[in-house]
């Protein structure tokens, strides 16, 4: 089974709150994260224990460049964030190197996976 993990408390809570449906990964992640897959979607810092909070299908993986990212993009990634250049400056923060409007990025919608009949 794969994994989409969230290291972010921001982004567990968002997780949690169901007002995050998609992340936003720097490179091509594309053959590591294929559309119609299922995942867990989990929270958890590199090296510890994780936590499943549920089971998502990957809906649509498009890689593209940061400066290409839409409004629609940023808003399902994180809804507080409202410009490319608001996630950059999140991306530096969180990859602590420098990032830019021309890297790639992989962007991953995913819809939540209910078990019930």
């Amino acid at each position: 089974m794969m994994a989409l993990n969230f290291q972010a408390p921001k982004h567990k809570k968002m997780l949690m709150e169901r007002t995050k449906n998609c992340t936003v990964r720097l490179g091509d992640e594309s053959d590591k994260f294929p559309e119609d897959s299922i995942v867990w979607i989990t929270s958890g810092v590199k090296g510890e224990p994780k936590h499943k909070l549920y089971t998502a299908f990957i809906d649509k993986v498009r890689v593209k460049t940061m400066g290409t990212l839409t409004s629609a993009d940023l808003g399902h990634q994180n809804p507080e964030i409202n410009s490319v250049e608001e996630l950059v400056a999140d991306f530096e923060k969180i990859y602590k190197r420098r990032v830019t409007k021309e890297d790639t990025v992989t962007v991953i919608y995913f819809s939540e996976v209910h078990e019930d009949l």
